[in-house]
């Protein structure tokens, strides 16, 4: 069976609805049937138990052909986007943690879904070199069933499938300045929750593609540098693991992403940051190529004041 993943496009031509559609593992578009009435694949995902019947030995060549169209996120508008944190032993050792604390449970945290971005869509970083923003790709796990406290065993039945997820971070706007008190001393939204922050694409992989997610390689390049070269093997808490934990603290509904953590290579263990021009390219096995180019975040404010001084 040939592997395809659901994807959300638009057409080129101006004021064109977006779709929701399948991509070939060489990137052709195709159409479905049942997937005509969804303005993009998070709105298929949503209705996941009706359609993974139904696509589940479907052929993309049986689909009719789509062009002049461009890949937009697959899910623009998810119902949480939620990322564990420090899930790599590499990773761990590289940040000077060392072995895995005793007792040590899976982090989550939240982030807003206007943070979304797609393939080929800028990164947009601050004008501040004290920023210190990088790069963590991520192995992105879309929820296809609701569940709630479900056991570790039947975890990864409540996929609908996977996708790419690059984890932008600013390093320097993490550590808040002069905290009231020690739990407010780290501030994860300001570092991580910024539009543009979370790239993901190019599509959605269904589960049956990836029999098991503990098996593949997580790649990624900073133009032409291998930065990132890690495995999901090497995961301190599985996705079936992390899945039933983020459960027990909130219901995951269909259409959910759950990012799984990022394997070493980071710029912040390098003394690397991001610069405007740079290129991201993530790679991650059987699931395709999510790239984005880095550029200086627009002065919003100072750009409409220009605006009201030339009018």
């Amino acid at each position: 069976m040939s592997v395809w993943s659901l994807v959300t496009c638009r057409p080129e031509d101006p004021g064109a609805a977006s779709f929701a559609a399948v991509a070939d593992a060489e990137g052709r578009i195709r159409r479905h049937p049942s997937l005509s009435r969804y303005p993009d694949a998070g709105a298929a995902l949503r209705d996941w138990a009706e359609l993974e019947p139904v696509l589940r030995n479907w052929e993309p060549v049986e689909g009719e052909p789509v062009d002049g169209v461009r890949l937009l996120a697959p899910l623009p508008a998810p119902g949480k986007l939620v990322f564990a944190g420090a899930n790599y032993h590499d990773h761990l050792r590289e940040m000077g943690v060392g072995d895995v604390p005793e007792g040590m449970e899976p982090y989550f945290f939240l982030l807003p879904t206007t943070s979304i971005v797609g393939p080929d869509d800028g990164i947009e970083i601050p004008d501040d070199p004290s920023a210190r923003v990088d790069w963590e790709a991520e192995l992105g796990v879309v929820i296809g069933r609701r569940v709630h406290n479900v056991p570790v065993e039947q975890a990864l039945d409540a996929i609908a499938g996977y996708t790419i997820v690059n984890d932008i971070s600013a390093r320097g706007l993490h550590a808040r300045q002069n905290p009231l008190a020690p739990p407010f001393a780290y501030d994860w939204l300001a570092a991580k929750g910024r539009d543009t922050f979370s790239p993901i694409g190019p599509g959605v992989t269904p589960s049956w593609f990836v029999p098991d997610p503990q098996t593949l390689s997580v790649r990624q390049w900073r133009n032409a540098t291998l930065e990132q070269d890690g495995n999901t093997k090497d995961m301190i808490f599985s996705v079936a693991q992390l899945i039933s934990a983020a459960s027990k603290l909130m219901t995951l509904e269909p259409g959910d992403v759950l990012a799984t953590g990022t394997p070493a290579g980071v710029g912040a263990a390098k003394g690397i940051a991001l610069q405007a021009g740079d290129r991201l390219r993530v790679e991650i096995e059987t699931l395709g190529v999510l790239a984005n180019d880095v550029r200086e975040a627009a002065n919003t404010l100072q750009a409409a004041l220009n605006t009201r001084e030339q009018a």
